[in-house]
């Protein structure tokens, strides 16, 4: 492409501001998990977006936590910052309130500290007024001086054109990044991986999703199109190990179900999915667990 630009878009905000449904809409393709517990995303996940005009990195970033309760939520918090470093603009994601919490002031010195260009996207316009906007905007604009600000409804799919366009003004001129098809730099087995453990987050009770985990045993793309995944749901007591198999094996058998159809939109062949439970008691304090799950802090190069 000539004249193009292409660059990476870091995507921040609060826990629960939507920030991985607005992506998943961006790029046209549900790429990272969503529910409406806090800390759904863990890992920074990015998704790419291909038009004419070039090409937007996106990096689904966890959501901003006030104090870390153990490793796992430090690591999250490192990479949430790391990546306001490393991108060309910073999309901040917040509700359309007027409020502003002590925890958005901390992102507000985070993003200052950065230096990186800030859009303000104001999600989820569909829950208020037209004329309450106006006011929520001057809110905002308060904390913080944002090169821009844009509206839009993730979940509705409004004014994402308009931000779209936005965020080509910022991204640097130059050659695409990825190829053309290119949707996502997880591996399949990530992916697999994080369907399951959205699916637990969605049916599981309040206390127990925060503590679990899902360990790719087996990974194996037959000849004949099928694929083969075992997997375990990790989590941290026995109490939890109960719910989560349900009665006669019920709760697990459900999580299974629907984790498989959506793995099988996805690879666009049959799946056969095998679900485990273990225990692995405090592994959100353990480095070594920690790493054999998938949350290893980068070394700083």
């Amino acid at each position: 492409m000539e004249n193009s630009r292409a660059g990476f878009a870091a995507i921040i905000g609060r826990p629960n501001v939507g920030k991985s449904t607005l992506m998943n809409h961006l790029i046209g393709q549900k790429i990272a998990i969503t529910s409406e517990r806090p800390q759904t995303t863990r890992n920074r996940i990015e998704t790419v977006y291909t038009c004419e005009k070039g090409q937007i990195i996106f990096a689904d970033t966890p959501g901003f936590l006030r104090k870390a309760s153990n490793k796992l939520g430090e690591y999250m918090m490192d990479i949430s910052i790391g990546s306001l470093k490393d991108a060309d603009v910073v999309l901040w994601i917040v509700e359309p309130s007027s409020y502003v919490g002590e925890g958005d002031r901390e992102i507000a010195d985070a993003v200052k500290k950065a230096g990186t260009p800030v859009i303000l996207v104001i999600n989820k316009i569909d829950l208020v007024k037209k004329e309450q906007l106006l006011g929520i905007i001057d809110s905002w604009k308060e904390v913080h001086p944002f090169a821009e600000i844009v509206p839009v409804s993730g979940l509705k799919g409004k004014n994402l054109d308009d931000l779209l366009d936005t965020i080509f003004k910022y991204m640097p001129e130059g050659p695409l990044l990825y190829d053309e098809e290119t949707l996502t730099d997880q591996p399949m087995r990530q992916i697999a991986s994080e369907i399951i453990r959205e699916k637990a987050l969605r049916m599981l009770d309040k206390e127990v999703p925060h503590g679990i985990a899902v360990s790719i045993d087996r990974y194996k793309e037959r000849e004949d199109g099928l694929t083969e995944i075992e997997a375990s749901v990790i989590c941290e007591r026995d109490s939890h190990k109960g719910i989560i198999i349900g009665k006669g094996g019920s709760m697990l058998k459900r999580i299974g179900t629907a984790a498989r159809k959506d793995l099988e939109m996805l690879t666009g062949g049959k799946v056969f999915l095998k679900l485990f439970v273990k225990v692995r008691k405090d592994w959100r304090d353990n480095d070594m667990l920690l790493k054999d799950y998938g949350y290893e802090k980068k070394k700083e190069k």
